[in-house]
């Protein structure tokens, strides 16, 4: 099977790692991956900060840059959920309405393709740390993820994930939020990383580097004794035989 790689701007700008351990994850899963260096952001930052025009001009060019012939496959939640969700509102009756239907029919985030759609989920990862999982409001409650990660998690060898409360609680990471709201982004952030931290857990796991973001930004000004890490990190750790793992 070949698909399309989509890298958020996010993962791009600050955590280009992550998109390296999604392309190494996805090769060791039997898939053959093809990657467009022209592609950019989905718009989906515009859109939330009310630039709907601009938003929908990268739609555009999201569109043109990437084919329906594959899957289209992404390290995020909350642009795929912004894809699946936004994309029908902005391009209904257009020039591309065919195009975005196919596209919402055919995108996928990393952890849901790998269980649901190709169905691997042992990667022999080996991560001997203590983890605890944070569900993202776009994973959760947008695409209806989660148990997806856990399986991946409960794979890898050395790791113990420990449930924190109230997990599938928002983390404030939201850019508006952040913008409009920086006291309540901050304390929802404070909230998330104080439950985190009473598991005693090492790491804190997701499938959204932007919320990941967001907490690791709190923890480095706190000197807080936890770190963030994408999922696909986790998955692509400690293979036995892999030169480059």
């Amino acid at each position: 099977m070949t698909v399309e790689l989509f890298v958020p701007c996010v993962i791009d700008q600050f955590f280009p790692e992550v998109a390296v351990s999604t392309l190494k994850v996805l090769e060791r899963a039997g898939v053959e991956v093809e990657y467009n260096p022209e592609q950019t952001c989905c718009g989906r930052f515009a859109y939330n900060a009310g630039f709907v025009e601009d938003a929908k001009e990268l739609g555009d060019k999201f569109l043109n840059d990437f084919s329906t012939d594959h899957p289209v496959v992404a390290p995020s939640a909350a642009c795929v959920h912004y894809i699946k969700k936004r994309f029908p509102e902005l391009f209904f009756n257009t020039a591309n309405h065919l195009v975005f239907k196919k596209m919402v029919e055919n995108i996928f985030e990393l952890t849901d393709f790998l269980v649901n759609q190709i169905h691997f989920d042992d990667f022999g990862a080996e991560f001997p740390h203590k983890a605890t999982f944070h569900d993202s409001c776009c994973a959760l409650r947008g695409l209806g993820l989660g148990k997806e990660a856990r399986l991946l998690l409960s794979k890898v060898k050395g790791l113990e994930l420990i449930e924190m409360k109230q997990t599938d609680m928002c983390c404030g990471a939201d850019l508006s939020l952040q913008m409009n709201h920086e006291p309540i982004a901050v304390g929802m952030a404070n909230h998330k990383i104080k439950n985190a931290l009473n598991t005693g857990a090492e790491y804190i796991v997701s499938t959204d580097m932007t919320c990941l973001m967001h907490m690791k930004s709190y923890i480095e000004k706190e000197g807080l004794p936890i770190k963030v890490i994408h999922i696909a990190d986790v998955l692509a750790t400690g293979w036995k035989g892999d030169a480059n793992a």
